[in-house]
C-alpha cells in the first residue's frame, strides 16, 4: 500500500495513481472511491470559495472527531448538555457535578461542550481522564473550562452542524440539565434525530433541580401544544425520562443497556443485539405486546446473520424483526421491556461495556 507522507505537497501523480489501483483491494476502499468521485465532481462545476471554505472546515471538523474519538470507540459516553451561564454555587451545576462523578465511577466517560456553567461541572465532575470537551468556535462566551482546556480530548470545531453530529455519533446517552436557547436546541434536534430514526435508540434524561420545574414546564408544553394537537404520536414522550433524583437518573441510563446492547439495521431487518439471549416465552410476549411495529413477520430470535460475520460482536444473540421506522417511542418502550425480560447476568452490570 502507498504510504502517505506527511506533507502531503510531496504527494507525487504516481503516488496518486498508485494509490486508486489499490483502492479495491482496501477495507473501506469503495466509500474512499464515493469520496474521490464527489469531489472530483465539484472540482468540475462552478463553485464559490465560501463553498470550498465550509467544505474544507468541514472535513477539519470531521478528521480531528474521528482521529481524537476512535481509541475510546468501545467505552460507552454520557453527553451533559445545559447552561454556560449557571453558577458553581446552585444546585443544578451541584447536580451534575455529582450525577457526572457517578456514571464516570460506573465506567462511562463524559463529554460536554467544554464550556462553564453545567459543562464545567461535568468535567470537573467525571475528572479529565474521564472527560471529552467538544468546544465550540464563538466570539464570546465558549472559552474551554479549566478542567478540560489543556487535554488532547479536548475538540475546537468551526460549525455547529459538525460539532452536534459527533455529540449524537459518539454519545450512548444524553442528560440534559436546565439552559438556553443552546440547551433547548440540543434536546430537540436529539429528539428529532431520534423521533425519525437518524439517530440510535439512546436515553434521553432531562434532570433538573429537586422540586424544579424546568424540564416539567417543558413537558406539559409538549403534551399541551403539540400531542394535544397531534402534532407528534402519542408514544413520543416515551422517548425521554424527567427526574430531579439522581439515583433515578443514573437507573435510567443504566438500564437501557441491562440487557439491550445496541442495533443495526440489515437490509429491511433491524438487528438488536443483546447482552443474554431472551426465552422463547419471552420472545413470544414480544410478539403479543409489539406486534403493531412489526411491518411484516414476526419478531424472533437468531444469531449473527451473514453480513454481520465480521462484526466485533458477532457472538452476541440477537433479535430480529421487520420495524415499521415509524413508531420510535414504541420502539423505546420495546427495549424497555426487553430489559425487563432478560436474565440479569454480571456483564448486565457493567453497561458501559460496548
Amino acid at each position: 500500500m502507498v504510504a502517505l507522507p506527511s506533507n502531503l505537497s510531496d504527494f507525487s501523480q504516481a503516488d496518486l495513481t498508485a494509490l486508486i489501483d489499490q483502492l479495491p483491494t482496501m477495507q473501506h476502499g469503495a466509500l474512499i472511491q464515493q469520496v474521490l468521485e464527489t469531489l472530483l465532481r465539484m472540482i468540475g462545476r462552478e463553485a464559490d470559495r465560501l463553498d470550498w471554505k465550509i467544505l474544507n472546515y468541514a472535513l477539519l471538523d470531521m478528521e480531528q472527531g474521528f482521529q481524537i474519538f476512535y481509541p475510546y470507540r468501545h467505552i460507552r459516553k454520557v453527553t451533559i448538555f445545559g447552561s454556560a451561564r449557571i453558577s458553581p454555587d446552585s444546585s443544578e451545576y451541584k447536580m451534575a457535578l455529582e450525577f457526572a462523578r457517578r456514571v464516570a465511577q460506573q465506567g462511562f466517560m463524559v463529554m460536554t461542550g467544554a464550556g462553564g456553567g453545567i459543562m464545567e461541572a461535568g468535567n470537573h465532575g467525571a475528572g479529565p481522564d474521564k472527560s471529552f470537551g467538544l468546544n465550540i468556535q464563538l466570539p464570546f462566551e465558549q472559552g474551554a473550562n479549566p478542567v478540560i482546556e489543556s487535554d488532547p480530548k479536548l475538540l475546537d470545531f468551526k460549525y455547529f452542524f459538525t460539532r452536534k453530529l459527533f455529540f449524537l455519533r459518539e454519545s450512548d446517552a444524553l442528560a440534559l440539565f436546565p439552559g438556553g436557547f443552546g440547551t433547548q436546541d440540543e434536546a430537540f434536534e436529539s429528539l428529532t434525530l431520534v423521533q425519525t430514526g437518524k439517530a440510535g435508540p439512546i436515553p434521553l434524561v432531562l434532570i433538573d433541580r429537586p422540586g424544579g420545574d424546568y424540564w416539567r414546564g417543558w413537558d406539559r408544553y409538549i403534551r399541551e401544544h403539540l400531542l394535544g394537537a397531534q402534532l407528534i404520536s402519542e408514544n413520543d414522550p416515551s422517548l425521554y425520562t424527567i427526574t430531579d433524583n439522581l439515583d433515578e437518573a443514573c437507573e435510567a441510563i443504566a438500564s437501557f443497556y441491562r440487557v439491550f446492547h445496541s442495533h443495526r439495521y440489515v437490509g429491511d431487518q433491524l438487528v438488536i443485539r443483546l447482552k443474554s439471549p431472551l426465552s422463547s416465552e419471552g420472545i413470544e410476549l414480544l410478539n403479543q405486546e409489539f406486534s403493531d411495529i412489526v411491518a411484516k413477520g414476526k419478531i424472533y430470535a437468531c444469531n449473527a446473520l451473514a453480513s454481520e460475520n465480521d462484526d466485533e460482536i458477532a457472538h452476541l444473540p440477537r433479535l430480529v424483526l421487520y420495524f415499521n421506522h415509524r413508531d420510535f417511542g414504541r420502539l423505546y418502550q420495546f427495549i424497555a421491556a426487553i430489559n425487563r425480560l432478560g436474565d440479569h447476568t454480571p456483564e448486565s452490570e457493567h453497561p458501559e461495556h460496548k
